[in-house]
């Protein structure tokens, strides 16, 4: 079973310690203990109140779709020349980048701090785990 220190479940969250602290000490995590005795939680729970927590803006379109992996964000910057273009949205805690003509750009209407959103759709994802070992 994983474990996380206070430190390490906050950034994962992206909260303070105090507040893992906080959510520890009114239930919403069950603290446990190390075996240095320091207060850790549980992966699985953690895991679990992370995704309860990760609330991004209902996406304008509202448009159907196959694709699960929707990313509503602001338009922090674009780069374009005269026939192609680098967006990039901040969505959340999440930097995406997306490659597109220039004319897409003009015809979306995209500008800085307008809303987007990205539309991940892959049949090939890379998930690499902590100690270097790469799984598909």
């Amino acid at each position: 079973m994983s474990r996380f220190r206070v430190s390490e479940a906050a950034r994962f969250l992206g909260v303070s310690d105090d507040t893992v602290r906080r959510w520890t000490e009114n239930g919403s995590l069950t603290p446990l203990k190390d075996e240095s005795g320091r207060l850790v939680v549980d992966g699985l729970e953690l895991a679990t109140l992370a995704r309860q927590q990760a609330k991004l803006p209902d996406d304008p379109s509202r448009a159907g779709s196959s694709a699960r992996n929707r990313f509503v964000g602001l338009v922090t910057a674009i780069t374009a020349d005269t026939v192609m273009a680098q967006v990039e949205l901040q969505c959340g805690p999440f930097r995406v980048v997306s490659l597109m003509s220039s004319e897409a750009v003009r015809d979306l209407g995209l500008e800085l701090g307008s809303v987007a959103t990205a539309v991940v759709k892959a049949t090939t994802v890379i998930i690499e785990n902590p100690h270097g070992k790469s799984m598909l």
